[in-house]
């Protein structure tokens, strides 16, 4: 506490707690209310803000003749606003014709169909199956509060687990010749 009051002397004037002219709390809050809603004065030589309806419009001239008789220009405070289906967003693009190809263009390239994957062995599809369906065996034992016996969580993580192995053991390899020359001198 000593730390905090050796600068206190240093200061002048009275401390915030010790203000010379009382303050009316009561007649500070009954002014706040009896302005509210009302906007407060311009200070003296500023002009009032224009309205957003009245931004496109010219200033008026000031010359002999007053007024000068023009249509008033569009104010600047709408939006475009575009008929539903006929927005920038729905554009389609006319769909290429062969008089659109020169001779140097080669047309327009479709993709062959991709070949049908190949059919999975037995093997591969139970080791597929051990190892997704191992963990949501032990995800729907938890979520619906069955009791963990042996079984249910040999059949989980042994599933896991043999799968993942199977899977692994029978990835391809490209070992198969022993006298590659491309991985260093030959001699």
């Amino acid at each position: 506490m000593a730390e905090h009051e050796w600068g206190r002397e240093d200061r002048e004037g009275p401390e915030p707690d010790e203000q010379k002219v009382p303050f009316d709390e009561d007649a500070a809050w009954r002014a706040i209310v009896a302005g509210y809603g009302e906007e407060p004065p311009d200070p003296p030589g500023a002009r009032p803000f224009k309205a957003v309806e009245d931004l496109a419009l010219p200033e008026p001239e000031k010359d002999a003749g007053g007024d000068t008789g023009k249509a008033p220009v569009r104010p600047l405070g709408s939006s475009v606003s575009f008929a539903p289906g006929v927005g920038p967003r729905d554009h389609t693009l006319p769909e290429p014709s062969d008089d659109d190809f020169d001779e140097d263009d080669e047309g327009h390239f479709v993709p062959p169909e991709p070949p049908p994957l190949p059919a999975a062995d037995t093997t591969a599809k139970f080791a597929w199956l051990g190892v997704v369906g191992g963990p949501v065996l032990l995800l729907l034992a938890v979520l619906f509060g069955w009791q963990m016996t042996w079984w249910l969580t040999t059949l989980g993580i042994g599933g896991f687990l043999g799968g993942f192995a199977t899977l692994v053991m029978r990835m391809r390899t490209d070992d198969e010749e022993d006298d590659d020359p491309g991985r260093g001198a030959v001699v």
